[in-house]
């Protein structure tokens, strides 16, 4: 079960999540364009329907995807930092909501036979409701992800 907290000035969200699988393992999920759309995402909420990538720094990353009501949506940025399978920053522009550019960052850390997954994704100032919704789907998204990467189960075959 992930954990999270957003800062008190409410610009930044940490979220942290025990997953049993070495980082290289959980480092795919996160950025293999065949891996992604099989996992982020639950039936009647939204999911992501494809992911493309250039993963290098100073390369595009773009997810588009449908909302529980059916409507398009994506999300895209750029890599800032990519040093496999430890660490990935990237900026994060959605459609779905006006935002100023929020960075994303990955640090998966060896841990407990496992991987410590910490997420932090800052760029929220003056932007509190959408940081307190952003909250919700990490923790929704890293739970995902947890369960595609221990136990194989897809948007498909997860329950909703």
């Amino acid at each position: 079960m992930a954990t999270v907290a957003l800062t008190p000035d409410q610009d930044t969200i940490n979220v942290e999540i025990q997953i049993a699988a070495p980082p290289a393992r959980v480092f795919a999920a996160i950025t293999d364009p065949r891996q992604v759309p099989q996992w982020w995402g639950q039936q009647g909420m939204y999911r992501i329907t494809n992911w493309k990538n250039d993963l290098r720094p100073g390369g595009k990353w773009r997810s588009e995807g449908s909302g529980g009501d059916g409507k398009p949506f994506h999300v895209e940025g750029e890599y800032l930092e990519v040093d496999p399978p430890r660490l990935l920053v990237h900026t994060w522009n959605p459609s779905y909501r006006e935002l100023p550019a929020t960075v994303v960052r990955w640090e998966l850390q060896v841990h407990d036979g496992g991987t410590l997954v910490k997420l932090s994704h800052s760029g929220f100032a003056g932007h509190a409701e959408a940081a307190r919704d952003h909250s919700q789907g990490w923790v929704r998204v890293l739970g995902w992800m947890q369960a595609f990467v221990e136990e194989n189960a897809t948007v498909e075959t997860r329950a909703a």
